[in-house]
């Protein structure tokens, strides 16, 4: 139905500029913190938050989704009854997993701190995340309720608001306890406590919409017809094991991420302390490797952003049996997210240098950071091509692959950390995410045939990537030049790492149009922003090339 279908392009639209917002802000705080808490609170901060991250999702990551189709199967049959049973089974079995998972990352903080290197700096940041686990389980049944009733502006305002207190929480508590002189053990435990106040704050915003929302179910149930109610209520283990077989499946996919960092978690800092380095020594050196993180979200977030924006028409082909329009949709998606991800990556890798002076205040781990660059290209096609397969049926495909990448990542963090120190983690993390895109991309051949057409668009590209290089490094010389003298070090890396980005964005983005490596027919069909794009390059001409290559 039109109404149907108007409520879920606004539905997926709502919590797209929700997952905007915080995936924004999730890529940024990282540097003000670091600048505040200096590696060794980088250390304490990434140590954990994976860890946490990781019970998370093994908590509850798939219950938003199953619960939400449980209860739209039961309002469709207008069992309002039975919806809201669902919703009281569901709050009662994750609250209680919620509280478990509480009680053993508390209990078990020293050892797991003495796992990951450092008793005396992780367990209490450990445990001061646990308390987390016993309000986020209750959130995600809420969100998955209201999604149900094909609501997602609670959704996407309780993540807004638990992403804004969260990173808030993060950057007082640090600052705070920083200044007081209470060390980076306490900055470090503040920041992570920010997971709890985060997710009040976002449990406090569901509630509002509950309390306001209780009138609309009312008027559902009176508007739809209602269906005869069941001889017996549904019992909860019927309704557990319902909930069991369509979670399952989203919560290991979604685990398999945070993985990556968590071995890391475990590996990176012991493995540099057997391979010579002191204590003190190897946790500066994870807090300098940690720096990569945001570099690498916000380098790849843009082109993820665009790519995957193409992604959910390739399901709705596939519903119409057009296989020519999955295809052609498919790759698109791929063809963009090469065309961005490939000049992030380079592009992040030769301004490493004075980027890391700029956001850091020196240039520890620069040789690192240069090898983590090249994750913006390998994440960014791994994660466009898991939502191609996602969209195709193969749903489980992509999580195997990149289950398989982290087995990859973890034998190379062995094998290269105490050969290559922080370098070695570097390079394991760019093989790990390579092996898991390579294995999609050979599925993709295999379910759709070429998706690549590296001979049309390769040496275009390429040519772009190489002019965008000559532009970044000439701009960069230049500007060092003007800026020495100057004070301060890290007003002129600013200065130096900025106007680079500028003068190579702008170099790549007109020679991708003028070699023709986008055509005017596929700015087109990109969601939304092509036609504005297109309307927008006619304006300056910038496109005659692809229309006259069309036209013959």
């Amino acid at each position: 139905m039109t109404a149907g279908k108007q409520s879920f392009i606004k539905g997926a639209a709502i919590l797209g500029l929700a997952a905007f917002f915080t995936k924004l802000l999730g890529a940024v705080y990282r540097i003000p913190y670091q600048n505040i808490t200096g590696n060794e609170g980088m250390f304490v901060y990434q140590q954990v938050y994976p860890l946490y991250s990781t019970l998370l999702i093994l908590a509850t990551a798939g219950f938003p989704i199953a619960i939400s189709k449980l209860v739209s199967e039961r309002l469709a049959q207008g069992d309002t009854v039975g919806a809201k049973r669902i919703f009281r089974v569901t709050a009662t079995l994750l609250s209680v997993t919620g509280c478990l998972f509480f009680l053993l990352l508390f209990l078990t903080a020293p050892i797991i701190a003495t796992w990951m290197g450092s008793r005396e700096m992780l367990t209490l940041p450990i445990r001061a995340v646990s308390f987390a686990l016993l309000v986020v389980p209750l959130m995600s049944v809420i969100r998955g309720y209201f999604q149900g009733h094909q609501n997602m502006t609670p959704t996407a305002s309780s993540q807004v608001a638990e992403q804004s207190v969260r990173v808030a929480t993060i950057l007082l508590l640090a600052w705070w306890l920083t200044s007081t002189g209470a060390g980076v053990v306490y900055a470090g435990a503040g920041a992570v406590f920010g997971a709890f106040t985060g997710a009040v704050a976002g449990l406090v915003v569901l509630l509002f919409y509950w309390g306001r929302n209780r009138r609309i179910e009312k008027q559902l149930a009176a508007e739809k017809p209602v269906a005869a109610p069941p001889k017996e209520a549904e019992s909860p283990w019927s309704i557990f094991k319902s909930l069991m077989v369509l979670s399952i499946p989203i919560s290991v996919g979604a685990l398999v991420l945070p993985l990556l960092s968590l071995v890391d978690s475990f590996t990176v800092a012991n493995l540099l302390e057997q391979a010579g380095f002191t204590t003190a020594e190897a946790i500066d050196g994870k807090g300098v490797y940690d720096r990569g993180q945001p570099l690498i979200q916000f380098a790849s977030f843009f082109a993820t952003a665009l790519s995957l924006s193409i992604v959910p028409a390739v399901a709705e082909a596939l519903i119409r049996g057009d296989e020519r329009k999955v295809r052609d949709r498919s790759t698109l998606a791929m063809r963009l997210t090469l065309l961005m991800g490939l000049p992030a990556a380079v592009g992040l890798a030769v301004v490493a240098g004075p980027t890391n002076v700029m956001l850091y205040k020196d240039d520890a781990g620069t040789a690192a950071l240069v090898i983590l660059a090249f994750t913006a290209l390998f994440s960014t096609l791994g994660m466009t091509s898991s939502g191609i397969l996602q969209g195709v049926g193969q749903v489980r495909l992509p999580a195997r692959n990149l289950l398989i990448g982290v087995g990859v990542k973890l034998g190379l963090n062995l094998l290269l950390i105490p050969l290559w120190d922080i370098r070695g983690a570097a390079i394991a993390t760019v093989t790990g995410y390579a092996v898991a895109a390579t294995l999609n991309l050979i599925a993709l051949r295999g379910r759709l045939g070429q998706v690549f057409y590296l001979r049309r668009t390769g040496l275009a590209i390429f040519v772009a990537t190489t002019l965008m290089v000559i532009a970044t490094v000439g701009t960069m010389k230049g500007i060092t030049v003007l800026t020495v003298g100057w004070e301060s070090t890290r007003l002129a890396m600013t200065a130096v790492s900025l106007s680079g980005v500028a003068a190579g964005a702008l170099v790549y983005g007109a020679a991708v149009l003028m070699l023709g490596a986008m055509e005017r027919q596929e700015l087109e069909r990109i969601p939304k922003i092509g036609p504005k794009l297109v309307g927008l390059l006619d304006q300056y001409g910038w496109n005659r090339k692809g229309r006259s290559r069309n036209a013959g």
